[in-house]
Formats: structure tokens, sequence, C-alpha cells
């Protein structure tokens, strides 16, 4: 499943503290030694493979922002690197510009209709090639920016329920894949509509932002997401989680929260604000969906909330146990 920190990391700037990666791939020593020292002079992290079976394997490794790939190399050339690059969903965005001493068109054709972003042709001009490479990652950079934005919830900061939705479904599909566990979780404020009656919506803004905070802050792994799901509601995909961590980790988020002691003087049950969190635990199988887990969450959720509310109710649909705190 993709990494959900690093949709948030994208945001960055290049500095030489978060230098982009380069890797060079050329069969030649004496070029590949050449370019790999003239980048690293720029501030920028390089690596080096020696042909297309290792440049294929270091992709994976390190995850590039860019790969200079020349074309000519026994065994697999670089146009069958870049279209197996561009064939892997986890690589294809990984930018690639061609170094080729051909200079025939079609040549030129045949790498960009591949999904290469440019071809450069050697001899290498070296200030061409520094402004080439500096305007493709800061269009990189920008583009990453546009994407995180349209995936980050703008009031809290973190992913919004387009984004939840599609890494719902990818955990889904490598869970069945593997007949691993996961859990979700749906954590709802209590009352929150008489929070802002009383404290105005620029406090309640300020709640759901705590709230989501203090939700991040709870969790230990980079696999695990939150999201903001709507409102006052928040979700918890956690992968490879089984029911007795999921219900240590609600009961956390849910006393923690409360320790805070942040004022509700609106609310009916407690001087302070609290949360109310439905859990699922399942093993998804390629008969189910992952509707099956939202429903089933989403349900314990109105269960907590009808039996008093600041409370945890937990389910595992494989043994069919269901547990109240």
């Amino acid at each position: 499943m993709s990494n959900p920190a690093s949709i948030i990391d994208s945001r960055k700037n290049y500095s030489k503290a978060e230098a982009p990666r380069v890797l060079v791939v050329d069969d030649d020593a004496t070029s590949r030694e050449a370019l790999a020292l003239l980048l690293r002079h720029h501030d920028m992290i390089v690596s080096i493979a020696k042909c297309g079976k290792d440049a294929l394997k270091m992709v994976q490794e390190s995850r590039p922002d860019l790969v200079l790939l020349d074309v000519t190399m026994p065994e697999m050339d670089g146009y069958e690197v870049c279209r197996r690059l561009k064939a892997d969903p986890e690589t294809r965005n990984i930018m690639v510009i061609f170094l080729t001493g051909m200079t025939d068109s079609r040549n030129e054709e045949r790498g960009l209709a591949l999904g290469a972003l440019d071809y450069i042709t050697k001899p290498v001009v070296v200030p061409i090639l520094k402004a080439r490479i500096k305007n493709h990652l800061e269009m990189k950079r920008k583009n990453d920016l546009l994407t995180a934005l349209a995936r980050l919830d703008g009031l809290t900061n973190i992913p919004n329920r387009r984004l939840f939705d599609s890494l719902l479904h990818q955990e889904w599909s490598r869970s069945a894949r593997h007949s691993r566990p996961m859990s979700l979780m749906m954590i709802d404020v209590d009352f929150f509509k008489l929070y802002n009656d009383t404290y105005g919506h620029i406090a309640g803004d300020d709640c759901l932002r705590v709230v989501a905070r203090l939700i991040s802050q709870c969790m230990k792994r980079s696999s695990d997401v939150v999201a903001r799901y709507g409102g006052e509601e928040f979700v918890v995909l956690l992968p490879e989680a089984e029911e007795a961590d999921t219900l240590v980790l609600a009961e956390k988020i849910r006393k923690k929260l409360l320790s805070l002691k942040i004022p509700h003087s609106g609310s009916p049950i407690s001087d302070y604000l609290t949360v109310s969190i439905g859990c699922c635990t399942m093993t998804p199988n390629a008969q189910q969906s992952p509707q099956t887990l939202i429903i089933a969450a989403d349900q314990n959720l109105y269960q907590a909330k009808e039996s008093g509310r600041n409370k945890v109710v937990i389910e595992d649909l494989s043994p069919n146990i269901l547990l109240r705190n």
C-alpha cells in the first residue's frame, strides 16, 4: 500500500537536506561515473547502475525521483527498462530521461512514446543537461504539491475521504491476496453540533484539528491511515491489525482525548470533549468488498453512540465476536 506519509512529504521543496534522488544507468563506466560526479556536485543524491537488470532492482530499493537512462545496453536496452518502469503502478510516475548517442528522430519518438520525459543526445552539453534536470524536478515538485493538496483535508491537513477510499481499496486487495487481517475504526466527536452551538464554528474547527492531530499521534506505523471521513467523523485504517491490538489503540485514543480535558459544557454526558468509536476486524476475501468493513465499523459506531457514547464497540467478523467497552 502507498505510504500516506509520503503524500504529505511530497509538498517539500528540494533543498540540500531533501535533495532529489537520481539514478544513472549506463553500461559505460566512464560516462556513468562522470555523470554521477557532476550531479553530486549539484547536491543530488546519486546512485548508479551498469545494466538494465540492476537498474530495475535499484529503482525498487531507492525509489529515485529521476532516472537518467542510456538507450544502448547489452541484454536489456533502455527502452525495455523504461517500458517495465511505466508498466508497474509503483514506478510509473518516476521521471525518465534518455541519454543516447543516436540522433535518429524515430528513436527519440520511440522513447517519448514509452513515457520518457525527455531525450538528450550525447555528447552531453553540461549546462543544458543541468537546466533540463532542474526544470523537470521543479515541475515534479509542483505536480506533487497539487496532487497532495487534492488528497488532503483542507481543515485538518490529513488525508481526505477520496484518498482514504483509494488506500482502503489497495489494502483490501493486498490483504485478500495474502489472507491477512485488517481493521477499521470509525471515530465520531460526541455532540459536536452542541459544541459548535456553545463555542462557535471557529472553536469547532480548532477542535477538529486537535482531534485529528491526537489520533495521528497515536499511530505508530507508517502504514496506518488516519483520514477525515466527513464532518466530525474520522476513520482509521489499520493493515495487519488484529482485534486485540485494535481495541487497545481505540481505547488509547478515547482516553487520551478525555485526558486533555477540553471543555464541552454543552455535552449531556461529560464536562469534557469525548469520542465514540466503532471498530471492525476481518480478513478480506474475493467474495466481499471494502464496503463490508465500512458498514460493520459504522454499525458498531452507532451502537457505541446508542449505548451512551464515550465508548468503543469492536467486532471481529471472522469468529463473530462482539466486544463492548
